[in-house]
């Protein structure tokens, strides 16, 4: 399997470390409120693309961390009047609980920051030992310039940082596009852990290099995450990481944004559907094919009417699914070829709506390892459902169609949408 590197542009094999199993880090969220359906597509992503592999016959072992300290959980807590440990570990609860209904399975490993604090100490050790951080007032911070490789994967250097860069007050920074690897505790923060420098708590970047180490050791395959990570977050890690003497990741990818109106979808602009009330609505099928129907890294547009297409996507692939079987080793190959080829599951989706129905088995298969499986085994409407779509069309053809719009809402209620097909219609199991 082949990845477009972000930080080459150029497809990257991906390499499987001494003992064969290829080894992915993802960055996970930080946990301060509900996740919403953007902070959802990497672990998506980066969920199916161990999936796949593991399908292929290759040993993959993924971690995505959870960020439970961060300035943005400081502030949340305070907001709400709770303990900032206590809200982390809720809403740690609550990602976990929204991401299991996707029915994916779960990453390997789900670290906590909160849990690393002793390798992200020693770790920063290190980086004072080497020259490449340095203490000040409690506070630690990496020296930018100590690393000539900055800016390597997103394109930002030092001399064009410090333009627009200034020191904010109560930092102690040498040079203002220096970043915090460890900052001493503020009277208002309500937790705090003992190090060399003071009782403090760790930055947030060197939080991820600290985990993905100690899960994956100093080489693994790929680093992945969102695009708006990119900088400065893993410039950072790769910074302090590689500046420590680890080889780190060999690949990096990175998942495209989800667009509310053409706009970014983030918890601070406000713009936000949580991934709970999304899969309240459509449920978790139709989700997770509007994701699929997009390459990775590309940017979506998340509205109703793309919401409304991967749901029709889904009722389609289920309708083909109840005629025909067979496998078709030439199916299963060219899906292989596509998603090898940097993981393009548009390309691999065209694949399984065109295929014959001696091929059904096949994309029963290919349907399960992409999260979907659920369309091939969907059981057919009992009775009294069917009894009410009759009723429905009988309501119909003497033109009642507020009757016909009742039944609808009813079979709604019991969890089918009928559509109408002809003189006839079809009844498909409503998701989630």
């Amino acid at each position: 399997m082949r990845l477009r590197d972000s930080r080459t542009g150029e497809p990257a094999a991906l390499e499987p470390g001494p003992d064969g199993t290829i080894g992915i880090y993802a960055c996970g969220p930080t946990v301060y409120g509900r996740i919403h359906v953007g902070n959802a597509r990497p672990f998506v992503v980066f969920g199916l693309m161990k999936r796949y592999l593991e399908w292929r016959g290759q040993r993959v072992t993924l971690v995505e961390n959870i960020t439970d300290i961060n300035d943005k959980i400081y502030a949340a807590a305070a907001k709400a009047g709770v303990r900032s440990d206590d809200l982390a570990r809720d809403m740690a609860a609550a990602y976990i609980a929204d991401t299991e209904r996707l029915g994916i399975g779960r990453p390997d490993h789900e670290p906590r920051a909160s849990e690393t604090v002793p390798e992200i100490v020693a770790l920063i050790g290190e980086l004072i030992d080497s020259d490449h951080a340095y203490e000040a007032d409690g506070d630690v911070n990496f020296a930018v310039r100590s690393f000539p490789r900055y800016g390597d994967l997103s394109g930002q250097r030092p001399d064009e940082l410090r333009a627009g860069a200034r020191v904010e007050p109560g930092e102690h920074k040498r040079d203002p596009v220096d970043f915090a690897l460890w900052k001493a505790a503020k009277p208002e923060e309500d937790t705090a852990w003992p190090s060399p420098w003071g009782e403090g708590r760790p930055g947030w970047h060197i939080e991820c290099s600290a985990m993905a180490e100690k899960l994956l050791g100093r080489r693994f395959a790929v680093h992945g995450g969102g695009r708006d990570l990119i900088f400065p977050h893993h410039e950072n890690e790769i910074a302090q990481s590689v500046a420590a003497g680890r080889p780190f990741a060999s690949v990096w990818a990175h998942n495209g944004m989800l667009r509310l109106s053409g706009a970014k979808m983030s918890k601070s602009e406000g713009n936000i559907d949580l991934l709970a009330d999304a899969l309240d609505r459509w449920g978790a099928e139709t989700f997770l094919m509007f994701l699929l129907q997009a390459h990775y890294a590309s940017p979506i547009d998340y509205d109703d009417a793309a919401l409304e297409r991967a749901r029709s996507a889904c009722a389609t692939l289920r309708n083909r699914l109840r005629a025909g079987s067979g496998t078709d080793e030439g199916l299963r190959d060219a899906v292989i070829a596509a998603l090898d080829d940097d993981f393009r599951t548009p390309e691999a989706l065209a694949l399984l709506f065109t295929a014959p129905p001696e091929a059904r088995d096949t994309v029963a298969e290919v349907l399960e390892v992409l999260g979907l499986g659920g369309l091939a085994h969907d059981e057919p409407p009992p009775p009294d459902v069917v009894a009410l779509a009759e009723e429905r069309r009988a309501a119909r053809a003497r033109r009642d169609f507020a009757e016909s719009d009742r039944i609808r809402d009813e079979l709604a209620g019991r969890g089918w949408e009928v559509r109408d097909a002809g003189d006839g219609y079809q009844l498909y199991p409503r998701d989630g």
